[in-house]
């Protein structure tokens, strides 16, 4: 099956390609958060969504939560399904596209266990043979509730799953398997009509031992998704909220990305980055949208970027870590925020893939897969050469003297760090 997941004009000879690229934003609603889908309101829904088309974006990602939807392990509401795709079509008609995300599962600091899986019937929601089951059976029925739909992307198996392996242990080759099969049972429901994906955040490709493998998250799925982040690894603490390193994070994360896809022209999809504070101060966050936006969309093979996210959450609600209360583009009020207008200036300029011919050599092991994080030897190597005007690509060692694969990313050099 072939799925066009990005569009590229042709160039002319000696010219760099003009890209077609998405640019969208995480839908978080401006009344209520999420608790919103306790009382689903569309005439609130729709002056959220065209905020968002307002600023030029072209999608939307939208997460229900798993205990409204499924609050019994045989059991999935057909109102919360209708619920869900009646917000699909909500943001149709604003001129948006959609993906949806299935499981939340995890959702800004907040984790939504369904009751099946919790206490006296704990269950690990990995391993669990029934869990893994139910998990699939709902994806099946969203994208058979979806599928069809002019506006919708595709279907995302939910949202950073690796954030529930705290309270749910899990190994590398269960978590293959988990994704494996919500992966098949999310394209059985959809059928042919829009990609089939899976997010992790930043442990899957920095943190060592991380069962959530960069492996799986290049390899499984339609695409490969990232989720580069300037609090991971204490990346703007340590570099600072100006930094080199801070506005070519989400740059870095794609080509690192693509390091470990086994397909040379698998699409990469900066699904989330945004700018939290004091991370980064408000005063810093337009000029950050803009270089994010700018460097990453220098990558070859780059989907898209989708910022997160559109709207603050209201101070009203409690408990929130700080910096949840200032990621959206929109304050709680709906009053566009300075960075709203930095990020539509970005996203409407025209963007053009750079060549990048020479890579950086990665080697790490599973065990030492911080090195290519924030602080790490080979992430500071690739960082000091992008400061100096090169744009390096990212090779694994075991690939690194294989001439054909090097030919089809265009790499004509390859140099260890250090060298």
């Amino acid at each position: 099956m072939v799925i066009d997941t990005f569009a590229q004009d042709k160039a002319r000879p000696g010219e760099d390609p003009i890209r077609t690229l998405r640019f969208g934003v995480n839908y978080t609603p401006r009344h209520g958060w999420f608790h919103s889908w306790y009382d689903f309101d569309p005439g609130r829904a729709r002056e959220d969504l065209a905020q968002i088309a307002g600023l030029g974006l072209d999608h939307v990602r939208v997460f229900h939560l798993w205990p409204l939807l499924q609050p019994n392990r045989t059991h999935i509401r057909t109102s919360a399904v209708d619920q869900l795709a009646h917000l699909v079509d909500l943001a149709g008609e604003a001129g948006l596209d959609v993906l949806v995300d299935g499981v939340q599962g995890h959702l800004s600091s907040f984790d939504f266990y369904p009751e099946w899986t919790r206490s006296w019937h704990h269950r690990n929601v990995f391993t669990d043979p029934d869990a893994i089951a139910a998990q699939a059976d709902l994806l099946r029925t969203l994208g058979r509730a979806l599928a069809g739909r002019p506006h919708l992307i595709g279907l995302q198996l939910g949202n950073e799953l690796n954030n529930l392996v705290e309270h749910n242990p899990v190994t590398p080759a269960e978590v293959d398997h988990y994704l494996d099969t919500l992966l098949a049972a999310a394209r059985d429901g959809l059928g042919a009509h829009g990609l089939v994906t899976h997010s992790a955040y930043d442990a899957a490709w920095y943190g060592d031992d991380h069962p959530f493998t960069p492996e799986a998250s290049a390899r499984k799925g339609d695409l490969t998704t990232v989720h580069p982040w300037v609090f991971s690894g204490d990346c703007a603490r340590r570099y600072g909220p100006r930094s080199p390193q801070v506005h070519h994070l989400a740059e870095y994360g794609t080509e690192l990305a693509k390091a470990y896809a086994t397909d040379p022209a698998r699409p990469v999809w900066v699904q989330e980055t945004g700018a939290p504070e004091p991370h980064i101060p408000a005063a810093d966050a337009p000029e950050f949208a803009r270089a994010t936006v700018r460097n990453a969309a220098e990558c070859e093979g780059l989907w898209g970027v989708t910022w997160w996210c559109s709207h603050d959450v209201d101070r009203s609600l409690a408990d929130f870590p700080e910096l949840e209360y200032t990621l959206g583009l929109f304050d709680a009020t709906g009053r566009p925020k300075p960075i709203a207008e930095a990020l539509a200036e970005a996203v409407a300029e025209p963007h053009t893939v750079q060549p990048r011919d020479m890579a950086l050599v990665l080697e790490c092991t599973p065990s030492t897969r911080s090195v290519s994080g924030p602080g790490g030897e080979y992430f500071e190597a690739w960082m000091r050469m992008r400061e100096r005007g090169v744009r390096p690509a990212v090779v694994l060692a075991e690939r690194a003297e294989d001439d054909g694969y090097l030919a089809a990313r265009g790499i004509k050099t390859v140099l260890l760090p250090g060298s």
